[in-house]
């Protein structure tokens, strides 16, 4: 059984929003559901997350997307690179969270006591 932990942190690195699905799902489905409680400034995301669905919807709330085009776009988007690093935040906080191993090992059968473990694992994160 495989695992996607979807995540959205602040500019500091801190967890947000928290969500799990199966692993076979993909990650940009449920990048709105998650972004309806938070009202950022910009969203930092990887080319996986470049689809016109998204950026229109993330320029209609105000939110600055900032995806770099897929490669085999017509048009390619301007993106701003500079903002565009402070991407590793994400990728550092998964770093943090793997290191748990009942979160990199998901022995937990039912995805409710999974989310509690990464919920919980994303606190003892967010306190140090």
């Amino acid at each position: 059984m495989t695992t996607n932990i979807h995540a959205i942190c602040d500019a500091l690195g801190n967890p947000v929003e928290i969500d799990i699905t199966p692993g076979k799902d993909a990650d940009i489905n449920r990048t709105e559901p998650m972004l309806e409680n938070i009202d950022p400034d910009a969203f930092l995301a990887d080319r996986a997350y470049d689809a016109d669905r998204l950026i229109d919807r993330l320029t209609e709330r105000g939110i600055t997307p900032v995806i770099p085009s897929k490669r085999n776009r017509a048009m390619p988007r301007k993106t701003d690179f500079a903002l565009y690093r402070e991407r590793n935040l994400i990728e550092r906080f998964f770093n943090k969270l793997k290191q748990f191993r009942a979160i990199a090992t998901r022995y937990d059968k039912l995805k409710s006591t999974f989310l509690a473990a990464v919920q919980f694992a994303s606190i003892i994160i967010l306190l140090n």
